[in-house]
């Protein structure tokens, strides 16, 4: 017997939703029933009169079930609608991270230098201590985590992925 195992993608969505109590619950209560993970989440209110908000959720599954997942948020009432923005084609995605990095002598100056060319903002700065903002892509902000690591981090604080379509039209 020979089991074929399905290929998992990463997919990012993007879910318009009533802005109501309790409706984030159920959209992770529906990922989570169905044995499915939540890399990433982030949520906020995109109206002016605070009455709808965008989930972006990044997500891996095969194409199946993929498929599954959106069919069950789009049956949620107060969806209005779930763009695959990966099935979509070009999108932008960025996060936000904020770091903290301790040292003296050498460490401290190493940490700057990287800051420097990773675009990395200083917010806070003490004797012993930095506090950087990077965004980028997840791969140019775990790439200066794990530099950072090197010279003194102690702390991170991350986002979470937000993403957009290219071109005109509106996810």
């Amino acid at each position: 017997m020979h089991i074929k195992e399905e290929v998992r993608e990463r997919h990012t969505l993007a879910i318009i939703v009533d802005n109501e109590p309790g409706i984030l619950a159920r959209i992770a209560g529906l990922f989570t029933a169905r044995g499915y993970n939540i890399e990433s989440l982030t949520v906020t209110d995109i109206s002016e009169d605070d009455l709808i908000s965008r989930i972006t959720i990044v997500t891996s599954a095969s194409a199946p079930v993929m498929e599954q997942i959106i069919a069950q948020l789009e049956r949620l009432v107060p969806v209005h609608k779930v763009v695959d923005l990966t099935a979509l084609g070009p999108h932008v995605e960025r996060e936000l991270a904020l770091v903290k990095v301790v040292g003296s002598g050498e460490h401290r100056i190493e940490a700057l230098r990287l800051a420097e060319v990773y675009r990395a903002r200083v917010l806070d700065a003490t004797i012993s201590s930095f506090v950087f903002e990077v965004t980028g892509g997840t791969g140019k902000v775990d790439t200066f985590i794990e530099l950072m690591r090197e010279v003194g981090l102690v702390e991170v604080a991350r986002t979470g992925i937000v993403a957009i379509a290219r071109g005109r039209e509106a996810a």
